[in-house]
């Protein structure tokens, strides 16, 4: 083990390259922590002031919101990372790149907002939490404003970190001074909503102003090309809703807020750790659009981290659970333990599909293993959370996380032979 982390330090030290992503590793690193501590701070305020009837909203919501944010990206925090990585040095092409995703993302934005409207209209679940829905749409736009791929395509993270830095800093302090009542659950979506739009002023004050890129007049041809070419990511990014937050959606109808708000909570901490495989993920999948004979090395430090990561979720999960989120959540720690095996299924789906099969142009076959996952993921996903709720739910997850990191494997040696 030591003479493999020799090995890996010795590498950083030869190779700019790797000094790049191991600089934007810390970055992102750096932001995650920031990330986990700042709502450690807020949590516990949280789940005493609004509840497990406040929490389970707000995730209902986000649940719904989900669907609209994948559409509206439509997979170009992939593709366009790629392209963008593989012509950074032509600042004509990457504007060109920049600008078709745009408003190809505006685009995306206004009709699924369209359709979100008409559901709040008819379905009566959604028109009885209609401000909390919209609250949490805003974020939509605020992620367009603040395209968080074009730095990671670039490999300059740090800004991402700084302009994070800055927004989690304002909504911790914004949670105690505006959230006093049960009923003011629908605040955190908005403050986290309203910091993306701000953050994302300024980042594209940067992208256009600083570092000279443009935004091109809409060329319509050119951006429903860019729709087209991207669909099959996009079709792989949407289908994992269909066990994801497909099983929150049926939470929300058969088990009330209540039900959500306990997965939601035993939902918290393993995102930590995904997030954690993102991290990885980000960090060196503009690297590996280049270098894809360093990808043993990155599949032994996201496997392994993976696997310490699940670890420690079980074995911590009751402790985490009494002391974070407290008594009331008590029913969250059999979630949160049958969630953390799953970090090791996204960490293989993460390191084969991501970051090998997409970079070797390889979407259609999985996009295919996504949509075969997610419709055994939705079609248990009725019986299971039905006749056992939250705990249905995360067996749902991570039986189709299974089949998808399992998968995602078995295609990469495939083609690889």
């Amino acid at each position: 083990m030591f003479h493999f982390l020799r090995q890996i330090y010795s590498s950083f030290k030869r190779s700019k390259d790797a000094k790049t992503v191991f600089a934007n590793f810390g970055y992102l690193s750096f932001l995650q922590i920031a990330g986990y501590a700042f709502p450690l701070i807020t949590m516990p305020y949280l789940a005493r002031v609004i509840g497990v009837e406040g929490f389970g909203k707000v995730s209902f919501a986000a649940a719904i919101i989900v669907w609209i944010q994948t559409i509206a990206d439509w997979g170009f925090n992939l593709t366009a990372t790629r392209d963008v990585a593989q012509n950074r040095e032509n600042k004509i092409v990457v504007s060109q790149i920049f600008s078709n995703v745009f408003w190809a993302r505006c685009i995306l934005t206004f009709l699924s907002g369209c359709i979100l409207f008409l559901l709040v209209l008819f379905v009566p679940l959604f028109r009885n939490n209609f401000l909390v829905i919209f609250t949490t749409f805003l974020m939509v736009p605020g992620h367009i404003l603040f395209p968080e791929w074009f730095f990671q395509a670039i490999e300059k993270m740090k800004y991402t970190t700084i302009f994070n830095l800055i927004l989690k800093f304002l909504f911790t302090i914004s949670v105690f001074l505006f959230i006093k009542e049960k009923h003011d659950y629908y605040i955190q979506p908005l403050l986290t909503s309203l910091g993306y739009v701000c953050c994302g002023i300024c980042a594209l004050y940067l992208i256009l102003h600083k570092w000279g890129f443009r935004i091109y007049k809409p060329q319509w041809d050119s951006i429903f090309t860019t729709i087209k070419q991207s669909t099959d990511i996009f079709i792989n990014s949407l289908m994992p809703n269909l066990y994801n937050s497909f099983s929150v959606l049926l939470l929300g109808f058969w088990g009330g807020s209540s039900a959500n708000g306990i997965y939601d909570g035993g939902n918290k901490f393993p995102t930590i750790f995904y997030n954690l495989q993102s991290v990885l993920s980000r960090a060196f999948y503009p690297f590996l659009s280049r270098r894809q004979d360093k990808h043993c090395l990155f599949a032994k430090i996201s496997i392994g981290s993976a696997v310490t990561g699940a670890i420690l979720l079980v074995i911590l999960s009751p402790i985490i659970i009494k002391y974070m989120l407290g008594e009331e959540f008590e029913k969250s720690v059999i979630v949160m333990q049958i969630l953390s095996f799953s970090t090791i299924f996204l960490a293989l789906s993460y390191t084969y599909g991501t970051n090998k099969l997409i970079i070797q142009h390889k979407e259609k076959p999985l996009r295919n293993l996504t949509f075969f996952s997610s419709i055994i993921g939705m079609c248990i996903a009725i019986p299971l959370v039905y006749f056992y709720s939250y705990i249905g739910a995360a067996i749902t997850v991570i039986i189709s996380r299974g089949f998808l990191g399992i998968g995602a494997y078995w295609l990469s040696k495939k083609y690889n032979n």
